[in-house]
């Protein structure tokens, strides 16, 4: 028999992609699956990577990323964390690139880590793929928000666990660490050799004080075994570029040009040229998201919070709503119901774990009109939905 290795074998399949790929092409459905604004990347962007091309920049470049974007990343990053001062910044391509290039550098088969789900799926098997024991600590739901136990957190970080996965904010649920748990986190992990992989994709979908959600790297020294990854898809409406980085402590780059060289080679110039550009110019992008999405958040949460039978937390940070469907037990077969009978593209809370198991996630990074269209196909699904079913 021809097959692939065993830790690949197991890998869980995207649920989300399974209904987004079944989606495709159809036209009567509004799709809230995938993590993705309703608009194309700004213009200057765009115009940045179209006259990069123009110029002939299609060749290859340094694996760790052109002077000019690690430069901007490196004054970008001064200007948002005080604790940002001696590590090295790595472009690459995406954040899910990042992530894996993480795991590569700091994680051996058959090492524990720990994740807190619910969890994009993505990450959740990234350790997987190269053979790591994952074990979860889940977060818990109430109508007034998700919390984290963070005694039990610790507990599961025990000596010789090599590594937390976090992501805050979080997605699906919105959920975001607070500055007093990052710090007991921090010490916990420098006390027993534990490295922080973060994930910060969202830290400026942030609707709460300065609009910069905690992170880790305020607070971390320069031999703390903390890692952050982050991507330009969201915070510049830029999904499609494929560009991310990773901050590591001093001394790394070497080696995760190494392993860029053997994944990637490098990102494209021209994509880094569209990152510059948004580093450079797109704090007022980042502002009108923010309005925008802060606005449809609050109207989304309300109104599903109006449903019988459904109730959202309010988020934190992110572009979703994480909401749990009242009898579901079976969330997969409930958002594929959604998107035959309703024209309705949501992802299904199991996509995230089995901790996730009678939610779905809906994103709000969209107009009002066509998120207010959903709930009007949303509640007439429910009003229809016979008892019992799962």
């Amino acid at each position: 028999m021809i097959a692939a290795r065993p830790a690949v074998r197991s890998l869980a399949a995207s649920k989300i992609r399974e209904l987004f790929n079944a989606g495709m092409g159809r036209a009567d459905i509004l799709a809230f699956w995938v993590g993705e604004p309703d608009e194309p990347t700004p213009e200057f962007i765009r115009k940045a990577g179209m006259d990069s091309i123009a110029a002939g920049e299609t060749f290859y470049t340094h694996n760790l990323g052109i002077p000019e974007i690690r430069e901007a990343l490196g004054v970008y990053l001064k200007g948002l964390h005080a604790g940002f001062r001696s590590q090295e910044v790595v472009v690459t391509s995406a954040g899910v690139n990042a992530l894996m290039l993480a795991t590569q550098l700091v994680v051996d088969p058959g090492e524990r880590v720990v994740e807190v789900v619910p969890l994009w799926p993505n990450l959740q098997e990234i350790p997987r793929i190269l053979g790591a024991q994952v074990e979860t600590v889940a977060l818990e739901f109430s109508p007034s928000g998700w919390f984290l136990n963070l005694e039990k957190l610790l507990e599961a970080l025990t000596p010789g666990t090599r590594a937390l996965y976090l992501n805050s904010p979080n997605n699906p649920t919105g959920w975001t660490v607070s500055r007093a748990e990052q710090k007991a986190i921090l010490e916990h992990c420098r006390r027993h050799g534990i490295w922080i992989i973060a994930d910060d994709a969202y830290e400026r979908l942030f609707y709460e004080g300065n609009g910069i959600a905690p992170s880790f790297l305020d607070l971390a020294d320069a031999q703390d075994r903390v890692i952050s990854a982050n991507t330009f898809s969201k915070t510049w409406l830029m999904p499609g570029w494929r560009l991310g980085w990773l901050v590591v402590p001093a001394g790394l780059g070497a080696d995760l040009g190494k392993l860029i060289e053997y994944n990637t080679s490098c990102a494209p110039v021209f994509v880094q040229r569209a990152g510059i550009a948004a580093l450079n110019q797109g704090e007022p992008v980042i502002a009108r998201t923010v309005a925008r999405f802060r606005k449809a958040r609050d109207f989304l949460v309300r109104e599903l919070n109006s449903i019988d039978g459904l109730s959202a937390a309010l988020p934190t940070g992110t572009m979703y709503a994480f909401f749990r469907v009242r009898g579901v037990t079976d969330s997969l077969e409930f958002c594929k119901q959604l998107a035959r009978d309703a024209g309705l593209g949501l992802a299904p809370g199991s996509a995230f774990g089995a901790e996730g198991e009678g939610f779905a996630r809906w994103c709000f990074a969209a107009s009002e009109e066509r998120l207010a269209e959903g709930v009007r196909r949303l509640r007439n699904a429910m009003v229809r939905r016979p008892q019992g079913t799962p």
